[in-house]
């Protein structure tokens, strides 16, 4: 009787201590997720401001040959 009372007591706390095993992953699943959209988002938006001021740049880059023609034409009037 004494054996049963034991297998059944270790059964128990068995069951019990799986049950909050499986509480504790889905809880740190979830925190994990939850973290990983947040600097999802946030690396989504670094990337929008990355690709803002690439295209600012490169808008740059396309008029600096054109204003040194400029005034390389300039020059060559002026100092004629």
């Amino acid at each position: 009787m004494a054996g049963l009372i034991t297998a059944v007591a270790s059964i128990t706390v068995s069951i019990i201590s799986l049950i909050g095993v499986i509480i504790t992953t889905r809880a740190s699943t979830s925190k994990i997720q939850n973290e990983l959209k947040i600097n999802n988002a946030v690396q989504d938006e670094r990337i929008q401001e990355l690709t803002r001021e690439v295209r600012l740049h490169n808008s740059f880059a396309e008029r600096i040959p054109v204003i040194e023609q400029r005034i390389t034409a300039l020059e060559k009037n002026v100092f004629k």
